[in-house]
């Protein structure tokens, strides 16, 4: 029964992999025509929304069955979910606004993965994660820890920019969330470093605030997760370097590292 089931569900989920990859490759001519904008009713996206949210890429069922079935090309899979998200129209404000989709960057086998809140106007407008003044103080923080931005993952809980810049609705998080889950689920990271209250929030499900929180470790799905302050928010109060720099102290010891020296980043 367990086989007939899992045969099904993949038969489905197959089916359905078709049918995004047609809607996609139809999006990308109507695009190239020309076209900004296509209308779909609220029912087609609630339609989309309801199957995937079980998951946007072909894994779903259990955590278990998940392990045993993903492909070991995990930058192919990570590279098919981003070309849906791409594709994504669940928030109707953030895709009509959006310049780029900010999926992610980094190794695909990285042991440590950041997250972060969403992108700012720079993401948006070159396509990748932590490229402004925030993401150029992360990039500091990373060579104090002896890392380079190659070595690991950036990501974000929204892939896509909000107006202003302003803090992600409930409904806009749980929208993009399965993205999130996702590359956690391919990359298989050793430590998960959750940058801001956003972040800590979408993976732990707390309300707690990021002071009370930071420096103490956490779990997510059998992953130990650091939550820390966002590198904007270093911008804002320097003094709290001190703080993130012990943080990641405690990332590089979680991992059996040293950092290479005892300078911490300075902005």
């Amino acid at each position: 029964m367990k086989r007939r089931c899992r045969r099904t569900w993949n038969k489905s989920l197959e089916t359905f992999d078709k049918i995004i990859d047609e809607t996609i490759q139809a999006l990308e001519e109507l695009k190239r025509s020309g076209a900004t904008h296509v209308e779909v009713s609220r029912q087609t996206l609630a339609e989309l929304g309801r199957f995937s949210s079980v998951h946007p890429g072909r894994r779903s069922a259990s955590s278990a069955e998940t392990a045993a079935t993903t492909p070991p090309d995990g930058a192919a899979e990570l590279a098919r979910i981003e070309t849906r998200a791409k594709a994504c129209v669940l928030c109707r404000e953030l895709s009509r606004c959006r310049h780029s989709v900010v999926f992610g960057t980094g190794n695909p086998r990285a042991e440590l993965l950041f997250v972060g809140e969403a992108p700012g106007a720079d993401e948006d407008a070159q396509g990748e994660p932590f490229v402004g003044r925030a993401g150029q103080l992360l990039t500091k923080i990373l060579q104090a820890m002896g890392c380079r931005r190659e070595d690991v993952y950036i990501s974000n809980v929204l892939k896509c920019r909000p107006p202003q810049n302003r803090t992600p609705l409930p409904d806009e998080v749980a929208n993009c969330l399965p993205y999130l889950l996702s590359q956690i689920e391919l990359i298989r990271p050793k430590v998960i470093v959750a940058l801001g209250a956003t972040a800590v929030r979408a993976l732990l499900d707390v309300q707690l605030g990021i002071t009370k929180m930071r420096g103490h470790w956490y779990t997510f799905r059998d992953i130990p997760i650091m939550p820390t302050f966002h590198p904007a928010y270093l911008l804002r109060n320097p003094a709290a370097k001190r703080e993130v720099w012990e943080d990641m102290k405690a990332v590089l010891e979680k991992l059996g590292r040293k950092p290479p020296s005892k300078k911490r980043p300075q902005s």
